[in-house]
């Protein structure tokens, strides 16, 4: 570094100016060469987004998401050697604190798919025909620590979890730790809505709703908002059809 960038790096420091945010880091993986060099040009040409690995299959994902610790990793279902859900699975029960999330981007939208992707702990679940900027966006929600179930992904769970004739697995311990209102909250989360929805349905301030499903996360040891919805149609805390 040169004398005139270091004294520009001590005004900054002395100034108190904020050290710009990093790039949100994307690992790449899909099968297809050509979606893999689309996407990655979509992905670096967007402000604060970077592509920093590939893989053609999902070992080479595993592999890459712990060498690179991306933010963020762009998983295709199908793929060779390794699926992507498998992968997805692999990688989130890795050492990694905290592990990257998982975006499943599939041409595939079946039933089980978006199921099986949720239940694996991936975050959000979209088409590869999505619009470029709904992709981008969808990243940048997903590293914001957010989960992007969008209202139609969210009814096909509910449909899901409909077929089964009882919770997969019992309630008891999962109601003993929530609070009535919490309860409420994780209902409204499992009907697919806002947290605006939420508060409208609830007569609570949107404020109130965010620090009532921090509490859920946290105490149903849940990444994200996908993974709450999972608990409650497991446990039955949320029945099909319910409002």
């Amino acid at each position: 570094m040169g004398c005139q960038a270091r004294e520009a790096k001590r005004a900054d420091v002395r100034s108190g100016v904020p050290p710009q945010p990093r790039d949100i880091r994307v690992v790449i993986a899909d099968d297809e060469a050509l979606v893999r060099a689309g996407f990655k040009v979509l992905v670096d040409s967007a402000p604060g987004l970077s592509v920093v690995g590939e893989a053609s299959d999902g070992v080479q994902a595993v592999h890459q998401a712990r060498a690179l610790k991306p933010d963020v990793v762009l998983m295709d279902i199908k793929m060779p050697v390794m699926g992507g859900l498998e992968a997805t699975k692999v990688i989130l029960d890795g050492d990694e604190d905290p592990p990257p999330r998982i975006l499943i981007v599939t041409t595939f939208d079946e039933d089980e798919h978006v199921f099986q992707a949720l239940r694996s702990g991936a975050s959000g679940f979209v088409l590869k025909d999505t619009p470029p900027e709904k992709l981008l966006e969808a990243i940048t929600i997903i590293a914001a620590g957010e989960a992007l179930l969008a209202p139609a992904i969210t009814r096909r769970l509910i449909a899901e979890f409909a077929r089964q004739p009882r919770p997969a697995r019992p309630a008891g311990d999962v109601l003993a730790q929530l609070t009535g209102r919490e309860r409420d909250v994780l209902q409204q989360v499992a009907a697919g809505k806002s947290n605006t929805e939420v508060a409208a349905a609830l007569n609570l301030s949107v404020a109130t709703i965010k620090t009532h499903i921090s509490r859920l996360l946290d105490k149903l040891d849940c990444r994200d908002r996908a993974q709450l919805v999972v608990v409650a149609y497991e446990t039955g805390v949320a029945i099909p059809g319910q409002r």
